[in-house]
């Protein structure tokens, strides 16, 4: 990119010089070192008395200079904060994060920072000391800390800095909304027309401000002398100056009383919700030349991996493992078998260090040899090992959950993705999705982390790279089949047969590997009072494609002595106890990752001389839009009552608009298996 600038600039202006901007034409909306007596008055933040700070103002500006023949881009930040709790302490530690690529990095100048107490009536500041801390958070980004001193509650903060940045491509992005409620957030950018960014709002909290207009940006063109002519002829040329308007675009967002974000059950990182602008720089148009492109196509970014020596050399390199696969080749005939043995191979001898990524730390071959790797290591030894067997393997890249979604209709960019899992083609237009980096997971299912909308397939001809769905066809499948005999105090004795299929299996089979069978037992009576478990036994613990399965014996205390009546709610400590959903409102998606069945089967037998007084109705309840089912039904029989009930989520999805259906179907749902029976003693 810096070689596209100087370009154009040495056809432009045979430039030199130093480039100065106009003003935004509004005024700051806070000025720093002048804090507002209002915000020491405790009776302004009543609204916010649940928050931990509030943001007072957050005032950031980024605008284009031209110095020493190349554009840069200057962002300007200032930020007041109230504190209102201890929790809200560590707002007082600030982190800027600055890019660097090879020997160039961004620069932060100009930082200062006050914190304001009220003493004696008084406002009281403090400056901060200028220790500034440093840390490699990767390897492109370099987080500078600082803390403000003296901060207690009641504290208003304030600090201020400029980021001097080369890298164009890396225009500041701005975030409205966080975790703590933010009173005026505004953000401001001056950009000159070469430059083509792409801008991308995001969120649900709309800008009340929105402002664009036409600008321009003075730039004073200092030729140097020098000389012409020859010999008797020489003559000095002084040098001269020339000013140049160079036409910009300014923007200015502005938000006003953001409330916090807060995180909800089932959702995938807040980045992809929180109220934001990012920045993207797709080309760049020079007076009188064709629009060129910088963001790389799809077709480039495939070339350009193939070739790379830590991701698709990498893929050709699995003749190491011809010795092991030989033997599983022979025993196993049929593909899907095959492949399942390969994915058990790689699974068992490489271990996975939590750190994703989608290049190679090193080799394949190293990882092998030292049994442990990233997620890269694993799975590209996954594919090369799968195409030494003679199957059509190629990579997919994804984004984790954590790391955010992938908008497929934005700019091609690499760093959108942070994982890579194997595609393997099959017959009949088939294909199947692999993960070896958990030593539970069976062959075709991805690990939770990775169920994140959808990835970009690899393919040896770019013309047949596409997207790819991540959603799994396996389910969260929960079964239960309960006998309970009931005594004429209210307990019960009875057996226990449970099955977790699915996700279910990975996520139990993972907590029993983890906690052993004794401390898996005595988390299943938390919550159970009274209960006692005599025996139990795990079955199908390494049949990883089959259901885990848990049987136990147990017995619950009644009360002391026998009762006429008998009130019992036998669901309450095997169905779901309460609502997920506590809030009446959601601005995002519901994401589960996988549809969900959950199944329970109960028969309850009688005690002697009693019978029924009252049974719940049946139920048959349905999501809008075929999102999913519940049925309940109890029914006398003899001496016993049948119940059954059946949970059913057909989509790992639901949006913020079906939020509230899905609400009231949890509500319901708990309603009816926390619903009571009565039993009544026979005259």
């Amino acid at each position: 990119m810096k070689e596209i600038v100087s370009y154009r600039l040495a056809l432009l202006l045979a430039l030199g010089s130093v480039a100065t901007l106009p003003a935004l034409g509004q005024a700051d909306p806070i000025k720093f070192g002048k804090p507002n007596l209002e915000d020491f008055n405790s009776e302004n933040f009543v609204a916010d008395s649940a928050a931990e700070a509030v943001v007072l103002c957050d005032y950031g500006r980024s605008r284009f200079e031209y110095v020493d023949g190349d554009f840069r881009v200057v962002f300007d930040r200032v930020t007041r904060i109230k504190i209102l709790s201890k929790a809200g302490y560590d707002r007082a530690t600030v982190e800027v994060p600055l890019y660097h690529q090879n020997s160039q990095e961004e620069k932060l100048t100009n930082v200062k920072g006050f914190t304001y107490n009220m003493v004696n009536k008084e406002v009281a500041k403090e400056k901060f000391d200028a220790t500034i801390f440093r840390e490699e958070a990767s390897s492109n980004i370099t987080v500078r800390k600082f803390t403000l001193p003296n901060v207690r509650v009641g504290s208003v903060i304030e600090y201020s800095y400029t980021v001097l940045s080369d890298f164009t491509f890396n225009f500041q992005d701005w975030q409205f909304q966080h975790t703590i409620p933010v009173r005026w957030s505004e953000y401001r950018a001056s950009i000159p027309t070469y430059f083509d960014y792409k801008m991308l709002m995001q969120g649900y909290v709309s800008p009340s401000v929105v402002e664009h207009s036409d600008g321009s940006m003075q730039v004073t063109v200092r030729e140097s002398g020098g000389y012409v002519g020859g010999g008797f002829n020489t003559q000095r040329v002084a040098g001269s100056s020339n000013t140049h308007n160079i036409p910009l675009k300014t923007h200015r967002w502005a938000t006003k009383d953001v409330p916090a974000f807060r995180d909800e059950p089932f959702m995938t990182t807040s980045r992809n919700y929180l109220s934001r602008i990012d920045f993207e720089l797709a080309g760049v148009r020079w007076e009188g030349q064709p629009y060129r492109a910088v963001a790389d196509s799809w077709e480039k970014i495939n070339e350009d991996l193939l070739t790379d020596e830590n991701f698709g050399m990498q893929l050709k390199r699995g003749g190491f493992l011809k010795e092991q696969l030989t033997p599983l080749l022979a025993k196993e005939k049929e593909p899907a078998a095959r492949i399942a043995a390969i994915h058990a191979l790689v699974r068992k001898a490489v271990k996975y260090d939590g750190n994703d990524r989608f290049h190679s730390t090193s080799t394949i071959r190293k990882a092998y040899d030292q049994h442990r790797g990233t997620a890269a290591d694993v799975n590209l030894l996954l594919i090369a090992a799968l195409r030494e067997a003679g199957f059509q393997a190629n990579p997919v890249l994804l984004s984790t959950r954590s790391h955010g979604m992938v908008n497929q209709e934005f700019m091609p960019l690499l760093s959108r993705f942070n994982y890579v899992v194997a595609h393997v083609a099959l017959p009949e237009n088939k294909e199947l999705l692999i993960d070896a980096t958990e030593e539970l997971l069976p062959c075709g299912m991805l690990p939770t982390r990775c169920l994140n909308g959808t990835g970009r397939l690899i393919m040896p001809k770019a013309a047949e790279s596409r997207w790819v769905s991540l959603v799994p066809q396996q389910r969260l499948t929960e079964y239960q089949q309960i006998q309970l005999t009931l005594d004429d105090k209210g307990g019960y004795t009875g057996k226990v047969h449970s099955e977790h299929g699915g996700y279910a299996g990975l996520h139990q089979r993972t907590r029993l590997t983890e906690k052993g069978e004794k401390k898996f037992v005595e988390e299943l009576l938390h919550g159970r009072e009274g209960w006692n478990l005599s025996k139990y036994q795990f079955s199908q613990r390494d049949a990883l494609d089959k259901p885990l399965t848990l049987d136990y014996e147990l017995t619950a205390a009644g009360g002391d002595a026998p009762a006429g009546m008998l009130y019992l709610k036998p669901l309450q400590h095997f169905g779901n106890a309460r609502n997920p959903f506590v809030h009446e409102d959601r601005k995002f998606p519901v994401d589960f990752g996988f549809a969900t069945d959950e199944t329970l089967v109960m028969t309850l037998t009688l005690p002697a001389g009693y019978e029924v007084e009252e049974l719940p109705k049946a139920a048959s309840i349905a999501l809008p839009g075929d999102g999913g089912r519940f049925l309940f039904q109890a029914q006398p029989s003899g001496s016993t009552i049948q119940i059954m009930s059946r949970l059913n989520l057909s989509r790992p999805v639901y949006s913020a608009e079906e939020y509230a259906s899905l609400r009231e179907f949890y509500r319901l749902v708990v309603a009816k298996q926390t619903e009571q029976i009565v039993l009544k003693k026979k005259s």
